[in-house]
């Protein structure tokens, strides 16, 4: 998952499959009070691949620019059409072969990479064995944002020309799907040891296999990628890839309407209508994981009772939250754990209708008084919820949490932090003392269903690295560790599904809604990934002028 006003810095804390992203202004008109519903069955997870070549194509990043080009440091857009994985993401979210050819548990706790024959990096040397086992140990350190995904590994070795095994101190049903995020990708490693702390930056550099390979780095200007002519699953039709760093909303969506830019990922819903008007081009909407909610951040005060969270809820209108914070390009979610993220997973028909079976959340402005009078809260004592600075979405969204405690009697104050500010509220305890909730955005970058759960809702020392108010429910921990450790899938979906019917009325996050991956697009252009999977898998591969 990757939370909106959190640095990756914020992932050393060992989040599970927890991705993080800059704060993202978004500037652009308000979003309206109505708008057209979505058939979301009508949503695109890739355009049609390109059967023409584009000799280059500028690419706005909303995000900002990247800190780092190091898989094993940060996301970016940019990262993945650079630097593969060892398995490949498709769009749908489903896991497909990638830099390995097979990735398999041989016994409980056993797991063998067999490597493809032939890959290169950019510079024409060898893929090897060497170079994933060295790519594979640099996240086994707590700083790497894929730590998480590693936990249970015991040891990673060569064990032929062309294979990688690794062992694990307990079986761990999310890894091998993990690997089709950056967990899994291979950088070279003798380049990588040669640049030392430079690795990754405009001076250091990288060298990988993917489709395409880092030209040059002008910082705070763009980075230029150009095709891998030798790429083992076939050159681009795109021949320069230019990002540019656009992290005012407002510009980006003048530059995209105007055709400075040819495309750009999470422009702002704010702008659906200009956008759905164009003539330049056409805003895509894709399948997501993508999620807006809050959380309570200590284990004192109002914030951590379950009944003044629940009233919250119940008194936040969700249809309306979608139609007023993203212009209707979204949907209530009942819980963290978004429905696309189990979409390919073998046991998704189970996640599917337990996820039914969950009940509705409804806005009930009585039922929440009757849990406020009966919390037993001191009324006078103002909550805090706190949100990164220039983050539209964020900022509707604390508005409406503090109109919905005004209906209940309780007086909500926002705290809008600077960006470092606000990032440690997730390293220091201190930085959390005087707030109560923190509204984030965030998504999962791989499928699964375990990430947000063994965070929000596991003890520390088995994971639970943003379980703040210390919640403890001994049911719920050992059907959570259940479900990690069990390596068949509809037992595994069983253990989860008997965690969730216990955590998801405590929320531990009062999730809002979920988002769509909204791209905006020339017209003259096809063949990008336009779902979530386009934070994990290459998704310039196909780009290109129909």
């Amino acid at each position: 998952m990757r939370t909106t006003g959190i640095t990756t810095a914020a992932l050393a804390a060992g989040t599970v499959l927890l991705l993080l992203s800059g704060c993202t202004p978004r500037d652009a008109e308000p979003a309206p009070t109505s708008a057209a519903p979505v058939d979301e069955s009508s949503l695109v997870a890739a355009l049609p691949e390109a059967t023409t070549e584009v000799g280059e194509v500028t690419w706005g990043l909303v995000e900002g620019e990247p800190r780092t080009l190091d898989p094993a440091a940060e996301y970016s857009f940019v990262i993945p059409n650079l630097c593969e994985s060892l398995l490949q993401l498709q769009p749908d979210f489903t896991v497909e072969p990638g830099l390995a050819t097979s990735a398999e548990w041989v016994d409980p706790t056993t797991f063998v990479i067999d490597l493809r024959e032939g890959v290169t990096f950019w510079d024409g040397t060898p893929l090897t064995p060497a170079d994933v086992v060295f790519s594979m140990e640099r996240n086994r350190v707590e700083s790497s944002p894929w730590f998480p995904a590693f936990v249970l590994v015991d040891t990673i070795e060569q064990t032929g020309d062309h294979q990688v095994t690794v062992t694990f101190t307990a079986p761990d049903s999310t890894f091998r799907d993990a690997l089709s995020s950056a967990a899994g990708a291979v950088v070279n490693a003798a380049q990588a040891q040669q640049a030392g702390g430079a690795f990754g930056t405009a001076s250091g550099g990288i060298l990988c296999t993917g489709p395409y390979e880092l030209a040059d780095w002008t910082p705070g200007t763009e980075i230029v990628t150009t095709a891998n002519a030798e790429y083992w699953g076939g050159a681009p039709l795109t021949e320069t890839l230019r990002y540019v760093f656009v992290p005012d909303g407002t510009t980006l969506t003048t530059a995209l309407l105007e055709g400075e830019i040819d495309g750009a990922f999470n422009v702002a819903p704010g702008s659906r209508s200009v956008f759905e008007a164009s003539d330049e081009g056409r805003l895509v909407l894709g399948p997501s994981t993508a999620s807006f909610s809050f959380g309570p951040t200590k284990s004192t005060g109002a914030g951590a009772n379950p009944d003044i969270r629940q009233a919250l809820s119940l008194a936040i209108d969700r249809e309306q939250y979608v139609q007023t914070v993203l212009s209707g390009l979204g949907a209530p979610q009942k819980t963290f754990t978004p429905p696309f993220a189990w979409g390919g997973m073998d046991a998704a028909d189970q996640y599917t209708d337990a996820y039914a079976a969950l009940p509705d959340i409804e806005f009930d402005v009585e039922a929440a008084k009757a849990l406020v009078d009966g919390s037993g809260e001191d009324l006078s004592v103002p909550l805090v919820v706190a949100i990164p600075a220039g983050a539209k979405e964020l900022a509707q969204t604390a508005a409406i949490i503090q109109a919905a405690g005004a209906q209940l009697g309780l007086t909500v104050e926002i705290d809008e932090r600077q960006p470092a500010d606000f990032t440690e509220i997730f390293f220091d305890p201190a930085a959390r003392e005087d707030i109560d909730f923190v509204a984030t955005a965030g998504y999962l970058d791989s499928p699964g269903v375990l990430g947000y759960a063994q965070q929000f809702l596991l003890p520390p020392d088995l994971g639970g690295f943003f379980n703040w108010s210390e919640y403890s429910n001994e049911a719920v921990t050992g059907e959570l560790q259940v479900a990690r450790t069990t390596l068949d899938p509809a037992a595994s979906a069983d253990a989860f599904i008997a965690a969730q019917e216990v955590f998801a009325p405590d929320q531990l996050q009062v999730t809002l809604a979920g988002a769509y991956h909204l791209t905006f697009l020339n017209d003259g252009l096809t063949g990008a990934t336009t779902s979530v999977a386009a934070y994990s898998s290459p998704w310039a591969l196909h780009l290109g002028a129909e």
